[in-house]
């Protein structure tokens, strides 16, 4: 990978995390009060805004949010094509098909990420963090029915142990169900 395409590709997946992350703070309704929910909405307001004058919502999903994220998808491919290729591009419906596998990539990455983060945080901050408490707002809808089902042990939350086992056999289904593009992406 070239330098000039890991810096698009580092750049777009950075902020196609940000807008994701707003889609799933107004979907699960965290906080938008706390100093990081703040942050994601004003990184993705000026294109988000006049998006949802045009694009309705439909209850608490936010169509112009998603559609956003969908056309950053594309659009770090196109752009990742035009930086790779040597001037020869032909847009194509493969491009629709690889933003919509990424933007489904993303959304599980993010899911780690943000699950990641918030284990360690639990070890570190004790629950002071404002990230924490919307952190632990955003996936706590997941981890809740697993804690459930597992019989308690002594004190650790094996929950987000579970999930993470879950993501991960999520990720080589699709690797098995796609083939080696989804790996690529």
């Amino acid at each position: 990978m070239s330098s000039m395409s890991f810096l698009i590709s580092t750049l777009f997946d950075l902020y196609i995390m940000v807008v994701m992350l707003r889609i799933w703070l107004q979907a699960s309704r965290a906080d938008f009060y706390n100093p990081f929910s703040q942050f994601i909405v004003k990184a993705t307001q000026p294109v988000v805004a006049p998006l949802r004058r045009v694009i309705p919502s439909i209850g608490s999903i936010d169509l112009a949010t998603i559609l956003f994220a969908y056309v950053l998808c594309v659009l770090k491919f196109v752009a990742l094509v035009l930086v790779n290729s040597s001037g020869a591009f032909v847009f194509s419906a493969d491009f629709l098909f690889l933003g919509l596998l990424s933007l489904l990539k993303a959304a599980g990455g993010l899911l780690f990420w943000v699950l990641l983060i918030r284990a360690i945080l639990s070890w570190v901050s004790q629950g002071r963090s404002p990230i924490e408490y919307v952190f632990h707002q955003l996936t706590e809808p997941m981890l809740a029915p697993i804690r459930r089902i597992l019989p308690a042990m002594g004190g650790f939350d094996l929950s987000v142990l579970v999930l993470f086992i879950g993501l991960q056999f999520a990720n080589f289904l699709m690797g098995d169900l796609i083939g080696p593009i989804w790996h690529q992406l």
